[in-house]
């Protein structure tokens, strides 16, 4: 039996993200939401796939991502738990 295929395969970005790809996925986010992640990139007007989408999202973009140094409250508060509970 032969397997069919819907059609030629729409060539998918790879590689680094540009700042207007970014721009139009936190654009895309900010207005509708994620939802299903598979659709974002086809809504968003973007070359990519929905994991790429979903895992720029989640690493680099996301407004509540917290970059840097953690502060000294924050490693003692580590510290502090770490030798409460071990690893």
């Amino acid at each position: 039996m032969a397997r069919r295929t819907s059609g030629p395969k729409k060539k998918l970005r790879r590689g680094l993200w540009s700042p207007e790809e970014d721009d139009k996925l936190v654009n895309h986010i900010a207005k509708y939401g994620h939802g299903c992640w598979s659709s974002v990139p086809k809504l968003a007007g973007l070359e990519r796939c929905g994991k790429s989408c979903r895992l720029r999202w989640i690493n680099y973009l996301r407004p509540d991502l917290k970059r840097g140094a953690l502060s000294q409250e924050e490693e003692d508060l580590i510290i502090h738990l770490h030798s409460m509970m071990g690893n």
